[in-house]
């Protein structure tokens, strides 16, 4: 199992601008090497704050291509989609937002159609960014029917339903697969409170063992997982 590096936080805003500049110089770092960057954000209202000082410090969103986690069957322009939320902060400075979720209606169909895009793209990703609940899913890597095929597939994404349906998003996902978050030479959790702070010391040492989904991302990273934490 990997390392995990803990970054701790005074409050929320402390961690916003933190991360912000974390992310950041990770950007400038990949712009400056290749050229170009490609990223992975989660979507939800938690990283907004950092989106905030995100978009206003970096210089070249043109050469950023920006790939959701996860996202919900539901069109680009409803306010639960992750790519629109992430379009309507980056698409305006030139960022290129690829979305997970098309117009296909159904969830596997919609998985497999992603991971025809994302294969248009090189990988792994400069970075992986992902939030996480209080029951251990990250992306949308939650316990369930489908958490099996999403930890064992080798494609980039896969159509998943959490069961139950999470009553505050009730809809199919698409996510990142496993093997597509573990290849990137950086993953990131962000996250505050205590409750999700035992949620991952829990998953550290239960590993590949554990229910939460989140321990078989840790137990897979070849590289210390980053996170930042705040109370």
């Amino acid at each position: 199992m990997t390392e995990i590096t803990w970054r701790i936080h005074a409050d929320p805003a402390a961690m916003a601008l933190a991360v912000a500049k974390d992310l950041q110089t990770r950007i400038e770092r990949a712009l400056a090497a290749r050229d170009r960057a490609l990223v992975v954000l989660p979507g939800g209202t938690t990283p907004e704050p950092i989106f905030k000082h995100l978009s206003a410090n970096v210089a070249n969103w043109g050469k950023v291509t920006i790939i959701p986690s996860d996202d919900r069957l539901v069109p680009r322009h409803d306010l639960m989609s992750n790519a629109g939320m992430l379009s309507r902060w980056f698409s305006g400075l030139g960022a290129d937002v690829v979305p997970l979720v098309a117009d296909e209606a159904e969830y596997k169909q919609a998985g497999a159609a992603a991971d025809r895009r994302l294969h248009h793209y090189d990988w792994p990703p400069d970075f992986v960014w992902l939030g996480m609940g209080t029951d251990g899913h990250a992306a949308s890597l939650f316990p369930g029917p489908d958490l099996d095929a999403a930890l064992q597939t080798a494609a980039r994404a896969i159509g998943v339903r959490p069961d139950p349906l999470p009553p505050e998003a009730p809809h199919a996902r698409v996510t990142l697969s496993l093997s597509a978050i573990v290849e990137t030479p950086v993953l990131m959790l962000v996250i505050s409170g205590t409750a999700k702070k035992a949620v991952v010391e829990r998953a550290f040492a239960e590993g590949t063992g554990s229910s939460l989904p989140v321990a078989h991302i840790l137990a897979a990273m070849p590289s210390p997982v980053l996170v930042h934490w705040c109370p």
